[in-house]
């Protein structure tokens, strides 16, 4: 077996992975990273995900006067995350966060080339309000792709006299431990089988949570939702929680909070799937209508994007058949619907300002026309007739109630009829909340009726949980202070989260 000796090991090639090695290499420090992936897709996830970041007390922030300061975020936190008092480690990486992340993320990005988006996003305002106060979503210009190749630039750039060893399609099997403490990863190649030892003073396991593998999403459900029979996988397969459990059932680290995860109500299948099972996640319309099975609407409280996900993922996982169907129409589509990540919007990701600004004027029709065209689960039609019919056809079951649809649909436009004053109905309140913001303001139709025959074709798009993000993972010491073996092993791990 062939060996290898460094200061720094680092499991998973993802942004995590990735960072952390630029920042040993700039101290100084021998690098070995270890990544199952090939060459071209080291960075992981984040060579797909859109960029974006929740971020405190920035400069962007304070440009657009939006008065935050980590106090306010940390009571959003601790109130919204339902955070218990008793979970020390969550609450001490929860305050440090916020107090660092201007510094520690915002302007240490900006030192590195890295630019945002000139408009802060509010997203997960609570139902009830007790969600982001204020907007702190920070969207990377370029998309996180761009971010991607700007950290692996940087980690290169800072590999003088040779420190560092990238060892791409090598899977990490096991940890050595060697008088109490981590000594280094065993790695195999996934192409040969041929194993090497990597020994090193410091083991940094950074393996993106356990989403990516269904066994162990499923396993670690939510105990609050029903687990739905149809589970779309948009995380990355290869972090599938393998060496969380090595590194817990072998050396005594600790899992905690494998159940609180961040899944999303509105997936659907890849059209052109990376893996098998791969799902895309939508950013719902405000103004579509949010039907059950059936086609009923889902309520009595209407489901409304932007304000509760974890919400939104529950009322769907609670009903009959947990998936659902969002009604709109083609104006709707265009101007409202967006979809999760880099690959689905080139706009950003090729950093055309001009092309950005056409979509929100004129609506994003290539986006249009690469759902209608090629994914299965959207479906168009002149009528709803014609459209319930497509979309039994789709169910497979005739289990569509053309009588629910229009009837939902019908009710809803008399009401937007009626005129602002007399809007009776959530979902036309939280449209109007939304649009005070100029974020959702550019980005979502004022009132728009679904039946107006001039808005048409009408649109059904089937959707699907989608899972995503570890919140859990390895327990982290924030600070490495703890003088036993065990402890000492577990303070080494960065969380998954």
């Amino acid at each position: 077996m062939a060996a290898q000796h460094h200061d720094v090991v680092i499991v998973g090639g993802g942004l995590a992975g990735i960072v952390t090695a630029l920042e040993a290499l700039r101290a100084g420090q021998s690098v070995a990273l270890v990544d199952r992936d090939a060459p071209e897709r080291l960075g992981g996830l984040a060579l797909w995900a859109f960029g974006g970041m929740a971020l405190v007390g920035t400069a962007l922030q304070a440009r657009m006067k939006i008065p935050d300061s980590p106090e306010a975020a940390l009571r959003d936190w601790v109130r919204f995350g339902e955070m218990d008092p008793a979970d020390t480690y969550p609450q001490q990486w929860a305050r440090y966060y916020v107090e660092h992340s201007r510094a520690e993320v915002y302007d240490w990005l900006l030192g590195e080339g890295v630019k945002f988006m000139p408009a802060v996003n509010w997203i997960e305002r609570g139902r009830h309000g007790e969600g982001n106060s204020v907007p702190r979503y920070h969207i990377i210009w370029g998309t996180a792709r761009e971010l991607t190749r700007r950290m692996i630039a940087a980690m290169r750039q800072a590999d003088t006299g040779g420190r560092l060893t990238v060892l791409h399609r090598h899977r990490a099997s096991a940890l050595d431990l060697q008088q109490g403490r981590t000594s280094g990863v065993l790695a195999v190649n996934e192409d040969t089988g041929a194993e090497v030892r990597l020994t090193a003073a410091v083991v940094v396991l950074a393996m993106g949570g356990i989403n990516g593998g269904h066994a162990q999403t499923r396993a670690n459900w939510p105990t609050n939702h029903p687990l739905p029979a149809t589970l779309l996988n948009g995380a990355h397969p290869f972090a599938d929680g393998a060496m969380h459990h090595h590194a817990a059932d072998r050396w005594g680290a600790q899992i905690t909070h494998a159940g609180e995860m961040w899944n999303y109500a509105a997936g659907f299948p890849h059209p052109f799937p990376h893996f098998e099972g791969h799902g895309l996640s939508t950013i719902p319309c405000k103004s579509a209508l949010w039907l059950n099975w059936r086609g009923e609407r889902i309520g009595p409280m209407p489901l409304v994007t932007g304000f509760d996900t974890h919400d939104l993922v529950g009322q769907i996982c609670r009903q009959e058949r947990a998936y659902s169907w969002q009604l709109l129409n083609r104006r709707i589509m265009l101007k409202e619907l967006a979809i999760s990540g880099g690959e689905f919007n080139p706009a950003f990701r090729r950093k055309s300002r001009l092309a950005v600004a056409r979509d929100m004027v004129f609506g994003n029709h290539w986006l249009y026309d690469q759902l209608t065209q090629f994914c299965p689960d959207v479906v168009v039609a002149p009528t709803v007739e014609t459209l319930v019919e497509k979309m039994n056809v789709l169910a497979g079951d005739g289990s569509v109630d053309i009588d629910a649809v229009r009837t939902a649909a019908t009710r809803y436009d008399d009401i937007i009829g009626l005129g602002p004053r007399f809007h009776t109905d959530d979902q036309l309140r939280r449209i109007e909340f939304a649009r005070r913001w100029i974020g959702d303001r550019l980005r979502t139709c004022k009132f728009q009726q679904i039946l107006e025959p001039a808005a048409g074709p009408l649109i059904a798009i089937r959707e699907f949980i989608i899972s995503r993000k570890s919140m859990g993972g390895l327990q982290t010491c924030l600070l490495y202070t703890s003088p036993s073996p065990r402890d000492r092993t577990r303070s080494r791990m960065p969380s998954s989260a």
